[in-house]
């Protein structure tokens, strides 16, 4: 194989290789390209003892990067490596096609991890490279020079992918889909923007603190303010002095009453996987998103967990009152403090509470000015000790909402005020180019609400208490300090963003529900997997005869001078009473010819033997040698086969 030919398999297995890397873990895939590089750069064959220590230090080193586990993340990270590795032994021609027929399950490999619009962006060409190094293979002889990478391969390579679109088309709108992917969840979707079932303040900044959009929101009638965009994810009842938890309070579908003191808003959310069970939704919204249901504390989670893009729709009324009569196990949970911790904060509240005169407004107020006027904001805080609360209202005084949600709700509960603390997100980024709110690990947030008598469950943001002159860093600030895209390139990052939105409504969102009422314009409001089944049938049908008709409508590849001489004499054989089976080789229709015709028995073995060798042997005649052979053959006329002749 020539260096050039063997640079172009290397140069297609790699572009194939490409969108996989960049599913893998950062430390593997540099040092996968590392040894590509030396693969590539090192012509010669490496001894076989070295290539066999170094597959074994590298699938060595992938599966104790994965924890010795074995799955679908494991089993991409092997293929890489393997492919990686095959490109020390690619020296000739045989190495070249099982690279690149091995080299075609990295992009599929890597759909497996994200079906994103870059993934598939990168898989297009590089499949395209590598059916046309594959044209090329076909038709490269040993010994021979290689054929030329021109613009008739190119166009083929183009057309065999164009002539697969409609049958991939009609698998991808009408092939029956499953309700939730048949190959679990990837390990690095899980986590992304997602928040966890309880809060530790201490643990907050390296469990959320991150840009990678959590949800995407649109209001079809207009967005509400910025200070009404609170998104309840989960509700937390339960505090054993340092960690809040959700506990088993929540009652699945049913919800407290609600009085709407606004007009209702509706809004379409597509909310990323996170493996979690929670919809985050605005406060208050007024009804379950299908496959869902809207607890008793206006938290809503989901049937299943969100492994895959989830499309909702939901109605809310910004401003709204809950409740009506406060019910007796929330209101132990929301009155409930660990004995013995948290003595300081305890006697505050005691004090608070009996100078208020009952009057638990007050007692809120109270507290909200404190933080005003005292406490400060960071995202540098110091670790808390065994009563971490304490730490915070008498010591430090200084750090960042879970901090103020935890130490408020523990006031108000030792106030006699029932309280919980309510984790979610609030405001976003509105991306201009889609009309859109971009909600992400950015906007992760925790409040509270307390129950006032009269007004049910109230909303309070203690954090938004604090001075402004009293902020001292913020998510925002540390996120633009490790940001490598510069400011003037955030109207790029929105354009890619609103492209991103696009792909996730139209192809990942197209699930199964979507699929089913693909047909209702058929009549059909909700289809079967049968009738899936049958529509996929008749539009397979249809893509295949589209396909036939376009490769049978393409002009037929002009046969060569040789072949054609060769035709025609099998062709004046079969006129003189010997027929060529199908399945014959030329010097076996030429030994079988020369026995029918034994006066011409040498000069058939002669033009047989002439034309096996141009057809199959390395070295390619000269032009003017196949115009001779091919003058040869037409010239050449049989006399009458001898009798009894086998035909």
């Amino acid at each position: 194989m020539s260096p050039s030919l063997r640079r172009w398999c290397l140069a297609a297995a790699m572009a194939c290789l490409v969108p996989l890397l960049l599913q893998v873990r950062g430390e593997l895939a540099l040092g996968l390209l590392v040894l590509a590089a030396i693969g590539i750069a090192v012509p010669r064959a490496w001894p076989t003892a070295l290539r066999l220590l170094m597959v074994l230090l590298v699938i060595g080193y992938v599966l104790a990067s994965h924890n010795f586990s074995i799955g679908r993340d494991t089993g991409c990270a092997l293929l890489a490596a393997m492919l990686v590795l095959k490109t020390f032994e690619t020296r000739d021609l045989r190495d070249a096609r099982s690279l690149l027929g091995f080299s075609l399950f990295a992009p599929f490999a890597a759909f497996l991890q994200d079906q994103g619009p870059v993934t598939m962006a990168l898989a297009i060409p590089a499949v395209g490279l590598l059916l046309l190094s594959l044209s090329v293979l076909a038709e490269q002889r040993p010994g021979a020079p290689a054929p030329a990478f021109d613009g008739r391969r190119a166009k083929l390579a183009a057309a065999a992918i164009g002539l697969s679109l409609p049958l991939a088309l009609a698998g991808f709108w009408l092939f029956p889909r499953l309700g939730s992917p048949l190959w679990g969840m990837p390990e690095n979707a899980v986590g992304r923007g997602g928040l966890s079932d309880s809060m530790t303040p201490d643990q907050w900044m390296e469990t959320f603190a991150s840009d990678e959009p959590a949800m995407r929101v649109r209001f079809p009638g207009g967005a509400p303010g910025a200070s009404d965009l609170y998104w309840r994810a989960q509700v937390l009842w339960a505090f054993d002095g340092r960690t809040w938890s959700r506990g088993d309070v929540r009652v699945p579908g049913r919800p407290p009453p609600i009085r709407p003191r606004s007009p209702t808003l509706r809004y379409e959310v597509s909310l990323e996987p996170n493996e979690r069970r929670y919809l985050p939704v605005l406060d208050t919204t007024l009804a379950a998103p299908e496959g869902s249901d809207l607890g008793s504390d206006l938290s809503v989670q989901s049937d299943r967990p969100v492994i895959g893009l989830l499309r909702y729709e939901a109605v809310a009324a910004v401003r709204a009152e809950v409740g009506v009569q406060l019910d007796p196990r929330e209101e132990r949970a929301a009155l409930s403090l660990p004995a013995g911790l948290n003595p300081r904060t305890r006697a505050l509240s005691a004090q608070w509470r009996a100078e208020a005169a009952g009057d638990d407004e007050a007692v809120v107020r109270r507290a909200l000015a404190w933080i005003g006027n005292e406490f400060s904001y960071s995202l540098s805080v110091p670790p808390s000790g065994r009563d971490a609360v304490d730490d915070f209202l008498f010591e430090t005084q200084v750090g960042f909402c879970q901090h103020y949600s935890s130490a408020f709700a523990t006031l108000m509960r030792g106030a006699g005020i029932p309280s919980r603390v309510v984790i979610g997100y609030v405001g976003g980024y509105r991306n201009p180019y889609g009309d859109y709110w971009m909600v992400s690990g950015r906007d992760a947030h925790a409040w509270n609400e307390v129950w006032l008598d009269g007004r049910g469950w109230v909303r309070v943001d203690p954090t938004a208490a604090v001075a402004p002159s009293r902020i001292l860093d913020t998510i925002d600030d540390q996120l633009r300090a490790r940001s490598l895209l510069p400011e003037a390139f955030m109207p790029l990052r929105d354009f890619g963003d609103w492209m991103r939105r696009g792909w996730n409504d139209f192809v990942l969102g197209f699930n199964a529900a979507r699929q089913a009422s693909l047909l209702r314009p058929l009549g059909i409001d909700q289809a079967s997997a049968g009738q899936l089944g049958a529509a996929f049938a008749v539009g397979a049908g249809l893509a295949l005869a589209i396909t036939l008709w376009v490769v049978m409508r393409g002009r037929p590849t002009p046969r060569h001078p040789v072949d054609a001489a060769w035709l025609a004499l099998v062709r004046r054989m079969r006129r003189a009473g010997v027929a060529k089976a199908v399945h014959e080789a030329p010097l076996a229709f030429g030994a079988r010819l020369a026995a029918a015709l034994p006066g011409q028995a040498d000069r058939i073995a002669m033009l047989s033997r002439r034309y096996a060798d141009w057809r199959y042997a390395p070295a390619r005649p000269t032009p003017d040698e196949e115009a001779q052979l091919a003058r040869d053959l037409r010239a050449f006329r049989p006399t009458p086969a001898r009798p009894g002749a086998t035909p």
